[in-house]
Formats: structure tokens, C-alpha cells, sequence
């Protein structure tokens, strides 16, 4: 037998149970991963509350981890018995002890990583590296607005952008945040409170922004969409503050032939060939130092509860995660 976090029913942090389940078996092109992190995300309570609806009840949440190779199925090609390996995309399932996935969704990982930075880099990295390199490719000069700066993605994103050339702007919820933030790229860390649009417009003497990066969903929808030059990106890739309303599409044109797009990891990493190149381009930036993860908290795997009602608050910073 082993343990893993399940909900019954959908729900607060309450909802989640440390329920004992029994140790599965790899089928044919099957790995068996023992977990030594598992990674602490904002989609995890998305599937918790039923935002995401899930197969069926109870569930175990969770989308990344890392951990090491105990068994392998047949035909299993892509790794072996004893191999660090991590993982950020589906079926969900992370919270747990041990658990299956099929073989073509890990990747090795670098003996220079940590497992606590593997499971904290994988799904906030790999969402960063197709954010920026391939839904929207900022480049040297751009001046660009992240969202959430000082959250998971958000640091990395902003690391990343900076190494790129860009100006970084972005928003968050604190001064403590704020500084957070200025340590890793971002030129101009800008608080909710503050007129976002005519800050942007200051900031880029009223050219405006080629991009917008939002994780928060309902509460910036409206301002970000200002802060857009003609023909800019609206990238909506999260829902932190609730989805975002039913619009009229032709208010994209009265702003300016506005392009808007709601991405997700799981397409741009479908193919296994795709989900090589993100992982290796996140391994590359993160061992020249280019860019940098640090886990800032960790929960035991039990106390999942605890770490969703911190991660709700807005009370964490950059990568967290939870340790079976």
C-alpha cells in the first residue's frame, strides 16, 4: 500500500484527504515512479474546487513531480529502473506517494538539479518556455507586462524575458512582492492598486505593449486589454482571480485588431518530440544561470490542505512544493 492525497467531492482545501491506496503496477509502456517532490500549482485547486471537472470522484490532484524509476512495464524505451526522472503534464495524479504514468511523459533529470527544484521547474518552467518562446516570441527590445510577477511562473517568466532584452513589467500584490520581483528582471514592479494603464502608458511614453502576459484572469481581463498597442497579444493562460467573463468579440477590434489566445501546457507539449525540446531549452536556461528556481516553501505531502488555503491566500512566493 501506499498514500495519496485525494477529494471525494469538490470543495475548500478541507476537501483534501490523505487516504492509503493500494501500490499500482506498471502496464506495457508504464512507469512506476517513487516521489521524492511533488510540485505546488495553481491548476491543483482548479481541479480541487471543480473549475476543472475531473473523470470522476475521488480523485487524486496534482500535475508534477519528480522522483526515481522503480518499475517499468513492457516496451518501455524512454527510461529505465533507477532513473531521476520529472514530469508536469497529465493525467493528474501527483499527490501521491507512488504512482503510474506512462513513459513518454518523463523526461531525465539533470544530475545538477535537485528533486525539489525538478518538481518546482517543470510545469511553471515549461509553461514559461512556451509562453515566451512560442505563443508570443518576445524579443530583445520589447517592452512587456508579466502578471503575477513574483509567483511561480511569473519569476521565471520575467528571468527568462530579461535574459532575452526585454523590459519587464509586472504586477503584484505587495511591496515585499515587489522587490521580490525587481531581483529577478523586472524593471518596473507595479502594485494592484495602482492605474495600471496609465502606468504602462508612462512607462512607454503611450506606445503601449506588443504583449500581455495574464494569469489572474477576471480581475485584469479589462486593464490588460488597455495596455495592448494595435495588433498586440492578449496570452490568458490562468484564472487566479476567477475565469474570464463572456466578452464581445468586436471589442478586440475597437482596441486595436487585438489577437487574444488561451494557451495550455498540454497542447504545446503533446508530442513527445515537443515536450523534449521545452524541457531541454528550461534545462539549459536554468544551468547557465541565466535563470533561477528556488523553492521557497515546502509542506509535507499530508499537509496538502495547509499549502492550498497559503497558496489561495496569496501568501506564497515563486516555487512550492510538497514532500511525500
Amino acid at each position: 500500500m501506499t498514500h495519496a492525497i485525494r477529494i471525494h467531492e469538490y470543495g475548500g482545501p478541507e476537501t483534501l484527504r490523505w487516504d492509503e491506496v493500494p501500490t499500482p503496477a506498471p502496464r506495457a509502456g508504464e512507469a512506476l515512479i517513487t516521489h521524492k517532490a511533488v510540485g505546488l500549482n495553481y491548476i491543483d485547486v482548479y481541479f480541487r474546487t471543480g473549475l476543472y471537472k475531473l473523470p470522476s470522484l475521488p480523485a487524486t490532484i496534482g500535475m508534477e513531480a519528480s522522483g526515481i524509476v522503480e518499475a517499468i512495464g513492457e516496451d518501455v524505451t524512454e527510461v529505465a529502473v533507477g532513473d531521476r526522472v520529472a514530469y508536469a503534464t497529465g493525467p493528474i495524479g501527483s499527490y501521491a506517494e507512488r504512482r503510474i504514468m506512462k513513459a513518454d511523459r518523463l523526461v531525465r533529470l539533470p544530475d545538477s538539479l535537485s528533486f525539489e527544484q525538478g518538481a518546482a521547474m517543470m510545469l511553471q518552467g515549461m509553461t514559461a518556455q512556451y509562453l515566451i518562446r512560442r505563443t508570443f516570441e518576445a524579443e530583445a527590445g520589447q517592452t512587456i507586462l508579466i502578471h503575477a510577477a513574483a509567483g511561480g511562473v511569473g519569476l521565471i517568466l520575467s528571468q527568462w524575458a530579461k535574459h532575452l532584452g526585454c523590459t519587464v513589467i509586472g504586477t503584484v500584490s505587495t511591496e515585499a512582492k515587489a522587490e521580490l520581483a525587481r531581483q529577478h528582471g523586472v524593471d518596473h514592479a507595479l502594485l494592484a492598486t495602482d492605474d495600471l494603464v496609465a502606468r504602462v502608458k508612462d512607462i512607454t511614453g503611450g506606445a503601449m505593449l506588443p504583449v500581455v502576459y495574464d494569469s489572474v484572469g477576471r480581475d485584469t481581463w479589462t486593464n490588460s486589454l488597455d495596455c495592448l498597442a494595435p495588433f498586440g497579444t492578449m496570452v490568458s493562460y490562468g484564472n487566479a482571480s476567477g475565469p474570464v467573463p463572456p466578452f464581445d468579440i468586436g471589442i478586440l477590434a475597437a482596441k486595436g485588431s487585438l489577437y487574444v489566445t488561451r494557451p495550455t501546457l498540454a497542447t504545446y507539449t503533446a508530442k513527445r518530440a515537443d515536450l523534449l525540446a521545452s524541457a531541454q531549452d528550461l534545462f539549459d536556461v536554468v544551468s547557465s544561470g541565466a535563470v533561477k528556481i528556488r523553492v521557497n516553501q515546502s509542506w509535507p505531502l499530508k499537509d496538502a490542505a495547509e499549502a492550498h488555503r497559503a497558496l489561495e491566500a496569496r501568501e506564497t512566493t515563486g516555487s512550492s512544493v510538497l514532500l511525500p
